[in-house]
């Protein structure tokens, strides 16, 4: 093992995962659907708390696991969106929510098309906006986070590095080319402040900046 797959498994393993959020990999194995790995979890976690996160959506429920995460540092009042297209994510995502003793007014899942349900939030509303794995048209998301995020708003993306495909020049599959091409235009951009964290499959983190 080379001493950075070393640092990455230690990263991985530092933080003990609750039976609740390892309840919802169970189920999300089952189900044959992603989740995020821990370290990804603790930084979701670490991210939403440092923000103070009132209102986040996140694109992408699965069964839950991602959403325990955020929703353990969000504050206590606050609220999670979460949408997916599929009606057992969300039907296994309450089930993990009602495990953790999550309060049904703080988890509002929307079972939808993201591209057709997140037209319908509201402008600058949101102090977290976070994109789940192989989540179709990225460059349509990060649209739809300028307008919905508030300035120092926070998004994140997922799976931003793909199994350490991004980084390789030689791989053109469509959804490396259609992430490298986003991480070029939040770079290039004057109104996200970027930073790619190489935790879990990668985390593309953006500040919002106020305009």
């Amino acid at each position: 093992m080379t001493e950075i797959a070393r640092d990455w498994s230690y990263a991985e393993e530092m933080v003990s995962e609750h039976e609740t959020v390892l309840g919802a990999r169970e189920r999300a194995a089952h189900l044959g659907c992603a989740s995020v790995t821990p370290g990804v979890g603790a930084a979701l976690r670490v991210l939403a708390a440092t923000a103070g996160a009132k209102a986040v959506v996140e694109v992408g429920t699965g069964t839950g696991v991602g959403s325990l995460y955020l929703l353990g540092g969000m504050t206590a009042d606050s609220v999670l969106t979460t949408i997916d297209s599929e009606l057992e994510h969300h039907k296994a995502a309450r089930a993990a929510f009602t495990a953790a003793g999550i309060r049904p007014v703080r988890a509002r899942a929307i079972t939808g098309r993201a591209p057709e349900v997140l037209p319908r939030l509201a402008d600058s509303a949101y102090d977290m906006f976070v994109v789940g794995f192989a989540q179709g048209n990225l460059a349509q998301y990060l649209a739809q986070a300028e307008r919905l995020l508030r300035p120092g708003g926070l998004l994140v993306i997922e799976n931003a590095l793909a199994n350490g495909r991004v980084p390789d020049p030689a791989n053109r599959d469509e959804q490396v080319v259609a992430l490298r091409a986003v991480h070029r235009e939040i770079v290039e951009s004057e109104a996200w402040l970027p930073a790619l964290l190489p935790v879990g499959n990668g985390l593309l983190t953006a500040v919002k900046v106020a305009g």
